[in-house]
């Protein structure tokens, strides 16, 4: 009876939680233009911090000039992001006409080679066709990136609440200084490793004479902060581009996807899971399963930000009891499963010897 009633506990409890987290993923999903910026801010908070605590604890500043100097340092990057995102934007809308005309030769010599083999492709025969396809998604790309800046006004607005609020005498532990150590290693972890990777792509890309490869290095810096995917997107971006430039040379393009693609490996595989330690403790799979999620939930700012967010998660899981087990499975750990379903074996009194 015991047993029966425990079982239907369990069951209760996993039922409200998948109902709670039904609720909580559209109501995400419905504040998404709010919730990404704050999430965003409280990971750029978690890695300035210690620059904050600094001015307060051992400078003795007061705590609004503390405040305006770290907002200050915070506004710096953010401008420099944007600069980034401006200058490359106009850069691919600047330089998409010359290219234009030779991805839609390329595009069109690959459309007629489909036919000779039989698919029948009704759209988008010419060149002018396709060029005109290209054009229209390099504006779109604009489009999006002054998006992308006027959201990081939320951001500013976000940090300089959350640094405000603040106390740096606090003395922080379990949960919270658990939360806080873990995203602040793994924000400054990837910034490091995402600017090295940029650089060596940068320069991989540059030896050849790729036109946009300052753009491709900028783009291999963003998408590495993307687990597992990010790296392969960056990897293969270029290839258009390269086949477009070199077509004469199949070699150099060879050389586009294959130099860029082990510097990535070589960082992502060897150099970076030993500069992060025991990192966010979550399994591959799990990461995996999170990207979807949260991609499917938040769009591309989700990707950017599931790691964080489901580290945050397992953390807050592992504090209550029942929840553990999910918490230990996000880490790839099934003992917790396999305590809550190992039956309990009758007490056998041991046998005396001579009886």
């Amino acid at each position: 009876m015991n047993e029966n009633r425990t079982e239907y506990d369990r069951l209760v409890t996993v039922s409200l939680v998948v109902i709670a987290l039904v609720a909580v993923a559209g109501a995400l999903a419905y504040t998404r233009v709010l919730m990404i910026p704050f999430v965003l801010a409280i990971c750029i908070v978690s890695l300035v911090s210690p620059i904050f605590d600094f001015q307060i604890i051992r400078l003795r500043f007061p705590h609004l000039l503390a405040v305006s100097i770290t907002l200050l340092f915070v506004l710096i990057i953010i401008a420099f992001i944007c600069f980034m995102i401006g200058w490359g934007a106009q850069t691919i809308v600047r330089t998409i006409d010359s290219y234009s005309k030779d991805l839609g030769q390329l595009a069109e010599k690959g459309i007629l080679k489909l036919e000779e083999w039989g698919l029948d492709l009704k759209e988008e025969k010419t060149a002018a066709d396709i060029q005109r396809k290209i054009v229209a998604l390099a504006t779109d790309t604009f489009s999006r990136a002054v998006g992308i800046i006027s959201s990081l006004l939320f951001v500013i607005v976000f940090v300089l609440f959350l640094l405000a609020g603040r106390d740096p005498y606090a003395v922080r532990s379990g949960v919270s200084a658990d939360i806080d150590q873990k995203i602040r290693r793994y924000v400054a972890t990837k910034v490091a490793v995402s600017a090295v990777t940029g650089l060596l792509v940068w320069a991989a890309l540059y030896a050849v004479g790729l036109k946009l490869a300052s753009i491709f290095g900028m783009l291999a810096f963003v998408l590495n902060f993307i687990p597992s995917i990010g790296s392969i997107i960056s990897t293969l971006l270029p290839i258009p581009i390269a086949a477009a430039q070199f077509q004469q040379n199949p070699w150099v393009v060879v050389y586009v996807v294959a130099v860029p693609g082990a510097v990535q490996m070589a960082i992502g595989n060897v150099i970076e899971p030993k500069l992060m330690g025991e990192g966010l403790n979550l399994h591959p799979v799990t990461i995996l399963l999170a990207l979807l999620f949260w991609g499917l939930l938040w769009g591309v700012g989700g990707m950017f930000l599931a790691a964080p967010v489901t580290a945050i998660i397992r953390i807050v899981l592992m504090q209550f009891e029942t929840l553990q087990p999910i918490g230990k499975l996000m880490a790839g750990d099934l003992s917790g499963f396999r305590q809550s379903v190992q039956p309990d074996l009758p007490f056998k009194k041991p046998r005396t010897p001579g009886k």
